[in-house]
């Protein structure tokens, strides 16, 4: 499989410069594309091809007065701009069709030169290479520092520099993963495990491990509500605005990060410690639209199932995703009868059948490990009894954690 590799930037003045250069004319080329294709349907011809777009918006438009300064940047990053056009037009007609699974996405639009990330792409065609300093040198760019937190397994295949919104750069590598390397990182265990997410704790373990929720956002609402009322006072268009802003995005990247640094350590501790993981499709859009939205926003269940899926795919785990309709609330884990539903502020609940009692988030993880099948599988029994498709499609988009990483 393949997974991305993100490293830290530090480009020189010049090299900030080249950057934006770059920046600026893949998207030109990008827009460029998006309009003849436009054009072209609103006068009832056919869709240009690649090729004829290849060479009239790169080639051509070259040699154009008002376009030759398209030579001033590799020419890998243009047609990759192409090609990610072409992409946004796949997916937005097989979108249209019913041949691609989630939401319906709307036609490609024109990027702004005023959004807050940028990114070019850079293939083997481009003959950038990772210097023997260290560096990252790139064509019409040069050799920029990398901050290297960690070692990459395999030759990358192709490598992005990313501009984010809080004006940081980033170098995304992909990498294709060695199953044989993977599985030897990655020994068998017999261990099962079932997870209830939650608020009140991030994550209770049906061997009665509580997780804590760290409330990444909470913990940074008064720095970050200070940065947005000092952002709303500046004057549109003024240098001051522009400072403000940065900060904002900035003290959101922290927050980010931070919550992103926590999911992958506990999901990398849960797949390696436990050979089948049980989780539930919680209705995270719907919750997002109760009064608990940003208490879970905060959360980020998404994201940390879909490090769960990749990382489970990755090492040859097993992950299960049960119904979100289960009662796993409801149902006593040591006798199995249904005690009816209970508000959210009941936390403990004592069984009317057998009398047991019971932690509520203890119960429910205990019953989503005995829903997926995974209950039985220490005796011997296979770990995942039938197959059961993820309903979280998100890709991960960082690797696993080396070194000092490990959680």
């Amino acid at each position: 499989m393949q997974l991305r590799y993100a490293f830290r930037l530090y480009p020189d003045a010049a090299q900030q410069t080249a950057l934006a250069r770059a920046f600026g004319c893949a998207r030109v080329v990008f827009n460029d594309a998006v309009r003849a294709r436009e054009d072209a349907r609103q006068a009832g011809r056919p869709f240009p091809t690649a090729g004829g777009l290849s060479r009239k918006l790169i080639t051509e438009a070259k040699q154009t007065k008002e376009r030759s300064w398209l030579g001033e940047v590799s020419v890998v990053v243009l047609q990759q701009s192409l090609r990610d056009a072409e992409s946004a037009y796949r997916n937005f007609f097989a979108s249209l069709r019913g041949a691609r699974k989630g939401p319906k996405l709307g036609a490609p639009r024109f990027k702004s030169r005023k959004d807050a990330r940028q990114s070019v792409r850079f293939t083997a065609n481009a003959r950038w290479n990772i210097t023997g300093s260290g560096r990252l040198s790139l064509p019409k760019i040069g050799a920029v520092k990398v901050k290297w937190s960690r070692t990459l397994p395999t030759t990358p295949t192709s490598v992005t520099v990313v501009k984010d919104a809080a004006g940081r750069y980033f170098a995304s590598f992909v990498i294709d993963t060695d199953p044989a390397a993977d599985a030897t990182r990655m020994p068998d265990t017999a261990h099962t495990i079932g997870i209830d997410l939650g608020l009140t704790h991030f994550a209770v373990l049906s061997d009665g491990t509580k997780i804590d929720s760290p409330r990444f956002l909470r913990r940074a609402e008064k720095k970050l509500k200070k940065a947005q009322r000092e952002l709303s006072r500046k004057q549109k268009g003024s240098k001051n605005r522009a400072k403000a802003r940065l900060k904002v995005a900035r003290a959101h990247a922290r927050v980010a990060d931070a919550r992103r640094e926590f999911h992958h350590q506990l999901s990398t501790k849960l797949i390696s410690e436990n050979q089948g993981i049980a989780v539930e499709d919680l209705a995270v859009k719907a919750l997002a639209r109760t009064r608990l939205a940003k208490s879970v926003h905060d959360a980020g269940w998404s994201s940390f199932i879909s490090m769960l899926e990749y990382k489970a795919e990755r090492y040859g785990r097993t992950l299960v995703t049960i119904g979100r309709f289960e009662p796993t609330s409801q149902v006593c884990s040591t006798c199995g009868v249904k005690d009816g539903p209970k508000p959210l502020n009941v936390r403990e609940w004592t069984c009317s059948a057998c009398g047991t009692v019971h932690d509520r988030d203890h119960n429910a993880a205990i019953n989503v490990k005995t829903a997926a099948g995974l209950a039985v599988s220490a005796c011997g029994a296979p770990v995942r009894p039938e197959s059961v498709l993820a309903q979280c499609e998100e890709t991960g988009s960082h690797g696993f954690p080396t070194g000092s990483r490990v959680a």
